[in-house]
Parts: structure tokens; C-alpha cells; sequence
């Protein structure tokens, strides 16, 4: 035993898991959170309010959470992930009676301090249940049939309910993270060519919907489909918005106009400039150089979620954390290729970045489910 080692385990046990927590995952996610804060200062107008300030707050409040969830035992978490998913399917569900209506859609219940969008919790519950019922299933079942349509069948149930508030981009979140996990624990590729297959009919069938009684999508869904593959075709209207959003990402160039120098979200070009766009006004001032290194930082929170996992032993919580690092970069990933016009607008914000109070606890939330399965990992 080295003496790092043993200076490490003669400290009281509370005091040791805070030793044991994965600070450097803590400062990228606090860095990636400030790059935010400085964000949302500049869409403002150099102003702390309205954006930064309730941003702040909110980061620090599930910074103490994230520890809090990081120091209980992975076992607890793996025992409440059944209950976990079945509260976030039941608050979906009662979005459909009690749900908060805004911007066109009903996907917040009003808590009073805060407007919950259930749909963000079950992202991560989803990740829990489905991490938790491979860990119980044996290994040379996860293929079988019959062990395979159930986690879809748990996955298709939450996808549904999002689906009808509407929400296309977390719908759209839900079915790609469970469907990546159920890959990561070992089902057959089989499965997921078959999938890919069907998806493709799928996609076929909803362009043949359009206009007939059983249209499969929204109105205004079909038009951001049509913004995707012609912005040109509407310039003021339904492709406005990408449009303006790729003027703001050129004009930025290798370095960027200056903070706070931006024309298009200081004149107001930019839409949704404080939430889903965010990433815009980043690369109209920092240029290219300031998107690279918020991408760099994304990639090292991935990364040391990945070393995490591969570094544990136990196959939840190795489960678990690959799931969350597969959700965060679908997040990222969804929302930088919607800027840049290389997928439809869906409304899915840039984490720890966008304005937003659901989002961002529940995402430090999932990170502090990170931290108890790097903490109380077998050593």
C-alpha cells in the first residue's frame, strides 16, 4: 500500500468518498456551466437579469446536489431506479391533465418554485431502469426475444407520452438513448439493423401522412422538416431562424467579433438567442476558436465518464454511467448540428449552457449518479 493510499484510507469514511469524488468531471462541467453564465450575461445586454443570475443559482444549487446524490451508496440508486422511472412515466402522464401550456406545447407542470418538465427527469430514470434491469438479467439472455422486447416496450412507453405534448427532440433523445444502452449491454446487431430498417419505413410513412386524416406529425413539425432541407425557401418566415443562425456562425470567423460584440443577437436577429441558439452568439463572438474549445470540453466530460465506467467493475454502475454520457452527447451533439443546419430544429438545448432550470438540475443530478458510481466503485 502506497502511502497516498494509506493517508487516504486512514481518513473517516464521509471525508473519504468527498476524496474519492471525480473533481475533475466536477471543474469541466463547472467550466462548460461559467461558459454559460458568460453566455447569457451577453445576451442580456451585459446584464445579470434576467438569464445569469436565476442560471447561477440554479447551477449552484445542483453543484450541492450533485455531491449530495455522488456521496450516497450505488446500491440505493440501483434499488429506487424501478421506482425512479415509474414516478417520471407518472408525471408524464400527469402532464397531459395539469401540464403547464407553453409556446404551443403542454410539457411543464408548475411547482411553484420551478416549472418541472418531467420529460427531462426520464431521460435519466430511462438510463437507471434500463441499466438496473441488465444488471439483473443474465448475460446470455440479452439478446433472447422475449428479454429483448421489454426494454423496448419501456422505452416505446415514455417516447409516446412525450411524443404526444408534442415533443419531437426529446422523443427523438429518449428513443436513441435506450436504444444505445441496450446496445451497450451486449444486444445483437441483428436488433438494430432490423431497427434501422423499420426507421426507414417509418420516415417513409410519415412524408406519405402529410395532409391526410392520419397525419403522423405536426403542422409546424412538417415545416421545420421543410426549413431543414430548403432554409432558402422561406428566408422570412419558417427559415428565418436557421438562417439567421448560420449568418451569426460565419460572421464569427477564426476568432470571433469581441464579447458582446455580436450584431446578430445584440440587433436581435437571433431567435430563442438565450435558450436553444445559445450556441450561436458563442461562436458569433469567440469564433471558431471559442466552439472548438467548449467542443474540447464536452469531449473530456465524456471521456472521463467513459474511463469511469471502464475502470468499474460492477455492471450497473458501469451501465449507468455509459448511458449518461451517451444522453449528454446526444444533447450536445442534436443541438450543434441544429444550429448549423445540419438537422431540423427540434428544441433541444446545449447543456449546462442554455437557459433553462429543468434541464440543467437534472443533468447535474444524472453527473452526481456519475460521481456515486465512481466513489463507491469495487477498490
Amino acid at each position: 500500500m502506497s502511502y497516498l493510499e494509506y493517508t487516504v484510507k486512514s481518513v473517516p469514511t464521509g471525508l473519504r468518498k468527498i476524496l474519492y469524488l471525480n473533481w475533475p468531471l466536477i471543474l469541466l462541467l463547472t467550466a462548460v456551466a461559467g461558459t454559460g453564465f458568460l453566455m447569457l450575461y451577453s445576451v442580456a445586454g451585459g446584464g445579470y437579469s434576467p438569464w445569469a443570475e436565476p442560471q447561477m443559482k440554479r447551477f449552484a444549487v445542483g453543484l450541492c446536489l450533485m455531491i449530495a446524490v455522488g456521496l450516497v451508496p450505488i446500491w440505493m440508486w440501483r434499488n429506487l431506479a424501478g421506482v425512479a422511472y415509474a414516478v417520471s412515466v407518472m408525471l408524464l402522464v400527469g402532464v397531459e391533465f395539469f401540464g403547464a401550456v407553453g409556446m404551443g406545447a403542454q410539457r411543464w407542470i408548475d411547482l411553484g418554485i420551478i416549472r418541472l418538465q418531467p420529460s427531462e427527469l426520464t431521460k435519466i430514470t430511462l438510463v437507471m431502469f434500463l441499466a438496473a434491469y441488465y444488471d439483473w438479467l443474465p448475460a446470455k439472455k440479452t439478446s433472447h426475444p422475449v428479454w429483448v422486447l421489454l426494454p423496448v416496450i419501456f422505452i416505446l412507453i415514455p417516447t409516446a407520452l412525450v411524443l404526444k405534448q408534442p415533443d419531437l427532440g426529446t422523443a427523438i433523445l429518449l428513443l436513441a438513448a435506450g436504444g444505445g444502452l441496450m446496445f451497450l449491454a451486449g444486444v445483437h446487431w441483428a436488433y438494430f439493423a432490423t431497427l434501422i430498417a423499420g426507421g426507414v419505413g417509418l420516415i417513409a410513412a410519415v412524408f406519405q401522412s402529410r395532409g391526410m386524416p392520419w397525419q403522423m406529425l405536426k403542422d409546424y413539425q412538417f415545416r421545420r422538416i421543410d426549413t431543414f432541407l430548403d432554409p432558402s425557401s422561406d428566408p422570412l418566415g419558417a427559415g428565418y431562424h436557421i438562417t439567421q443562425s448560420k449568418i451569426a456562425l460565419g460572421s464569427g470567423g477564426w476568432t470571433g467579433r469581441g464579447f458582446m460584440q455580436g450584431t446578430q443577437s445584440r440587433l436581435n436577429f437571433l431567435p430563442e438567442k438565450h435558450t436553444d441558439f445559445i450556441f450561436t452568439t458563442l461562436a458569433e463572438e469567440f469564433g471558431f476558436i471559442g466552439g472548438i474549445s467548449l467542443l474540447v470540453l464536452y469531449a473530456l466530460i465524456i471521456l472521463f465518464c467513459i474511463v469511469s465506467a471502464v475502470m468499474n467493475k460492477d455492471r450497473f454502475s458501469s451501465l449507468l454511467t455509459l448511458g449518461i454520457a451517451l444522453n449528454f452527447f446526444l444533447f450536445f451533439a442534436v443541438n450543434m448540428s441544429m444550429v448549423m443546419g445540419l438537422a431540423p430544429v427540434v428544441g433541444v438545448p446545449l447543456p449546462l449552457v442554455s437557459y433553462g432550470g429543468s434541464a440543467m438540475l437534472v443533468l447535474l443530478l444524472a453527473f452526481g449518479l456519475v460521481q456515486s458510481a465512481h466513489v463507491h466503485r469495487p477498490r
